[in-house]
């Protein structure tokens, strides 16, 4: 009888997590778009929506196609995926420390997801 070796479940809330930030990132993708075509109108008729410009859109446009890269990472347990993950978190914390105050429904949310991203590491490869 052979030795398998294990294999790897996907865990429920890297999974969730993984199609919550996909959602972000298409919805992203789609206001990137909607601005390249607000822009591209608003260049010919010489104002801005809402000051935003192409470069607007650009930027917006990388922010999306970079998440839509890491929720495919997460959701195929790519380690690379889980440390930009907490990276992220990581900013999201200090950000959240210095900016209010320190417990908050955000702040118990990013923690959440720190310990829970650390818990469920051996997941990924």
């Amino acid at each position: 009888m052979a030795v398998q070796a294990p294999t790897r479940e996907l865990p429920l809330g890297v999974g969730i997590l993984a199609v919550l930030i996909g959602l972000v990132g298409v919805l992203l993708l789609l206001a990137s778009v909607l601005l390249f075509v607000v822009s591209g109108f608003a260049y010919f008729h010489s104002f801005a929506f809402f000051g935003v410009t192409a470069l607007g859109a650009v930027l917006l446009l990388v922010f999306a196609i970079a998440l839509l890269v890491v929720a495919v990472g997460l959701w195929r347990l790519e380690m690379w995926a889980l440390v930009l993950a907490v990276i992220v978190l990581l900013i999201l914390l200090a950000e959240r420390l210095l900016a209010g105050p320190i417990l908050s429904l955000g702040t118990v949310v990013v923690v959440l997801l720190l310990v829970y991203l650390v818990a469920v590491r051996r997941h990924f490869a």
